[in-house]
């Protein structure tokens, strides 16, 4: 597949020249957006300019740093197919996770049911909640590595199934779950489905209300090129009504709207999201977090979604008929998002030759993990390729 083959509707070279000029000018060869995603240009500009104002308060008023906060909200709400009111600032996915162990009403004797080969993340909130309350998980086997949706649902079936938990996109082997078919069978059932959104938020699209979700956690500091400590939580807004912060601040009540009068107590949360929110967050790190979140609304989601799938794309014919690498990853495209795991034979070697290469990657759980995004080229996938397996 040639570079003029790819699927876009932005011009890549400008986007790499503009937000990202260290890969224009070859520096390195970032494909690791599956731990941490480098921040774009705009990013660091106007995270340098809060932190400069935070050093000196004085030169800007409060609402310089709580724009980060609103618009964070509004934002995420875009990417979502949600609204404002159905969002709420979070520090990482844990903090969204654990809002919905804790917040959803389960009751001992209660089964929550998850995949196996979930990310800790997904999985020790739901563990805690066993010990407090009584509530079991049941984790289903996988399926040649891969989660089996057919056995999801059909462990929806057990007694006294009240939620399902699962990560749309796998950290170890980049499948991607039909997150709509799995949302329907839970409203069919009345049963909760929580969604960890983290691997898939960025490289492809996302639909809350088509998918039923319930609650999403997502940190934004991988695929959305955010940076550490950011992240949002979507709660359904009939669910807003219903549940109690797990943990309560201080800003979750409209009493502390006035800060003129804070001692004027009123233990009544706002209507919305808001209720859900724990701060103080860093304030000058949502400010780069809009930056970036804002950069793949002018792109387009969808067009990054296409990009992505197509140099994922690229991936899946270099590994077709080769003998000395497998493919872990599902090479349907509705199957994938942007992770792309390849199992060689000696992983210790093929990672010393993409280091060599400069070549940011990582190796998890039995494969090579590559993660290409939105300004990545085929030219950078074929550098990586060929030193990943050298003919």
């Amino acid at each position: 597949m040639s570079a003029g083959s790819l699927i876009v509707s932005y011009d890549v070279d400008a986007l790499r020249a503009r937000e990202f000029p260290w890969a224009a000018r070859g520096e390195r060869i970032y494909l690791d957006h599956a731990a941490t995603g480098p921040l774009p240009q705009r990013a660091r500009d106007i995270q340098a300019e809060a932190n400069a104002y935070r050093a000196e308060l004085w030169r800007v008023g409060f609402e310089y740093f709580w724009e980060g906060v609103v618009r964070g909200r509004d934002l995420s709400a875009q990417l979502l197919n949600a609204s404002p009111e159905e969002m709420a600032i979070t520090t990482n996915t844990s903090q969204g996770v654990n809002l919905a162990a804790r917040a959803l009403p389960f009751a001992a004797g209660d089964v929550v049911v998850s995949s196996a080969g979930e990310f800790p993340a997904n999985i020790y909130p739901w563990m805690g909640l066993e010990k407090a309350k009584g509530v079991s998980l049941h984790l289903v086997p996988m399926k040649d590595r891969l989660p089996d949706e057919d056995a999801l649902i059909a462990a929806l079936d057990l007694p006294r199934v009240r939620a399902l938990t699962v990560s749309w996109v796998s950290f170890a082997t980049g499948a991607r779950l039909n997150l709509a078919r799995l949302g329907a069978a839970c409203r069919e059932r009345g049963i909760w489905f929580v969604v960890d959104a983290i691997q898939g938020l960025g490289p492809a699209t996302l639909d809350v209300k088509a998918c039923h979700i319930d609650i999403l956690a997502s940190g934004a500091q991988k695929w959305l090129l955010s940076p550490w400590g950011t992240g949002f939580a979507y709660v359904r807004r009939e669910l807003v009504q219903e549940l109690d912060p797990p943990a309560v601040g201080w800003l979750s009540m409209p009493a502390s709207a006035d800060f003129t009068r804070f001692l004027d107590y009123d233990y009544a949360f706002y209507p919305d999201a808001r209720k859900f929110e724990v701060f103080t967050a860093p304030m000058h790190d949502l400010k780069a977090m809009v930056a970036s979140l804002s950069l793949f609304l002018e792109l387009g989601p969808a067009a990054v979604e296409a990009h992505v799938a197509s140099l994922a794309d690229h991936v899946v014919a270099w590994c077709e008929g080769r003998r000395d690498v497998r493919l872990v990853t599902p090479a349907a495209r509705a199957r994938r998002a942007g992770l792309m795991s390849i199992a060689v034979d000696d992983l210790a070697a093929a990672s010393v030759r993409l280091s060599e290469a400069g070549v940011s990657h990582t190796v998890r759980e039995g494969g090579v993990r590559l993660s290409p995004h939105l300004y990545n080229t085929t030219a950078d996938l074929d550098t990586a390729l060929a030193a990943l397996a050298p003919r």
